[in-house]
């Protein structure tokens, strides 16, 4: 069982930065690949961004490739999706998930999700 609790969402205007935070509870994280997904009202979940289990590899949708970096922490069980250049698109309620399954953009193959964080971009 994993335990996800994201952080660090808020309002922010176009162009700027945010950092979200996804902290994970249990001893078996590095064990899970890890995702971060974003829904906006009255769309579909949508994915952002993956890591492996050591981090060594990288996935991400193509509209936020070069705009949002994710990265995690093993010793602090976290994950992190850095966030640059932020439209006013990119509002949404964002999730962290974790999974058995890398690299995978659907949210069908991650077991565990957290509550998620809002992200608002004004104009």
């Amino acid at each position: 069982q994993v335990q996800l609790v994201e952080s660090g969402g808020g309002l922010v205007q176009a162009g700027g930065s945010l950092r979200l935070s996804c902290s994970a509870s249990g001893r078996t994280f590095s064990r899970y690949a890890m995702g971060w997904f974003r829904q906006a009202p009255g769309k579909e979940r949508e994915f952002v961004a993956a890591i492996s289990w050591t981090g060594s590899s990288k996935t991400y949708a193509g509209s936020m490739k070069g705009r949002f970096t994710i990265s995690r922490d093993n010793a602090k069980n976290t994950v992190y999706l850095q966030m640059n250049n932020l439209k006013p698109e990119d509002t949404a309620v964002y999730y962290c998930a974790a999974g058995l399954t890398f690299p995978s953009t659907n949210s069908r193959s991650y077991d565990y999700w957290g509550q998620g964080t809002q992200v608002t971009v004004s104009s």
